[in-house]
């Protein structure tokens, strides 16, 4: 841990960290790391390709989908360029307003995808509730408005966290606890009263996963009141099924975050480097595995990619 002794405000220098005890074995240990990286990345942008160019995923699951892409793809970008400066290039150091920049978008795209998860179970509560009318509740002008709405929530919670940083005084050089920039890190490691800044942090989580992931508890709640409701069980087993891709991907969301939150308030020191693992994951799994999910549930989005195929195969004969 660096002194407080010589604290500037604004000019500091942040060094990320690998794996501890592993330092020499970076290279290698960090090839799983960057594959799923790469797979996150393109099952991405395939979901994103796919849903763009075929009509028959003009629906608004699927518009909800691509934003939900968008947003891992968003993740990634955030993420990947510090992975690969640390774990590929040895570089640790990282100036100021670079570690804030990447704080604030890994930040704003993680609510991004919280908000869409909860778009997501009220689409699948509206197909379940009332499908006569989920063409005319769920338009595209509504997804539009949706979409709008839950970006302009993830950037106003996220903008007072980089502004009201640089009014703290940091050492000339501090030890970050990951490969890249998260707020209870950068507060955690200034010099000056951090209370304001602990205090947004806070409302902002509230407001974001806190209430999203509240709602998407009710949402299911209501959704399986009326699954209960339909009096043919073969008709049940079929709306639960519907749920099933989305189910899993909100798991897969908050079940790292929660794992994170639990080996944090253990005591993380005994197991540094599991910490450093979990911390990874829990941004790597959620963009990874999505697109998994969905091609694997989901038999529109399996026959779109089987007739890209087949026409690329076309093609090239």
């Amino acid at each position: 841990m660096f002194s407080c002794n010589t604290s500037t405000s604004g000019h500091s220098t942040f060094l990320l960290t690998g794996f501890p005890g592993l330092e020499a074995s970076h290279h290698w240990v960090s090839i799983p790391i960057n594959l799923i990286c790469v797979v996150s990345i393109l099952g991405n942008s395939i979901i994103l390709f796919l849903i763009n160019t075929d009509p028959a995923l003009n629906e608004p699951m699927y518009s909800f989908l691509s934003m939900l892409a968008a947003s891992d793809l968003g993740l990634c970008a955030s993420t990947f360029p510090t992975m690969v400066r640390l774990f590929w290039l040895g570089v640790r150091e990282l100036p100021f307003d670079l570690c804030a920049a990447q704080m604030f978008f890994i930040h704003a795209f993680t609510y991004v995808e919280s908000g869409v998860l909860l778009a997501m179970a009220f689409d699948r509560f509206v197909a379940i509730r009332d499908p006569l009318h989920y063409a005319s509740i769920l338009t595209h002008s509504a997804m539009a408005k949706v979409g709008a709405a839950i970006l302009v929530r993830a950037v106003l919670l996220n903008l007072p966290g980089p502004i009201l940083l640089r009014r703290l005084l940091f050492p000339q050089v501090s030890v970050l606890s990951h490969c890249y920039c998260l707020h209870c890190d950068l507060v955690g490691l200034a010099c000056s009263d951090t209370q304001v800044n602990s205090l947004v942090g806070l409302v902002s989580i509230l407001l974001s996963l806190g209430f999203d992931s509240s709602l998407i508890m009710l949402s299911y709640a209501l959704i399986l009141q009326t699954v209960l409701s339909i009096a043919s069980p073969g008709e049940r087993l079929k709306a639960l099924n519907t749920c099933v891709s989305h189910l899993c991907i909100v798991l897969i969301f908050y079940l790292p975050k929660l794992g994170l939150s639990v080996l944090h308030r253990v005591e993380k020191h005994s197991s540094p480097a599991l910490a450093v693992l979990m911390a990874n994951l829990h941004f790597l799994v959620p963009p990874f595995m999505n697109p998994i999910v969905y091609c694997a549930k989901s038999k529109q989005i399996r026959q779109g990619l089987l007739k890209r195929f087949q026409q690329k195969t076309v093609d090239v004969s």
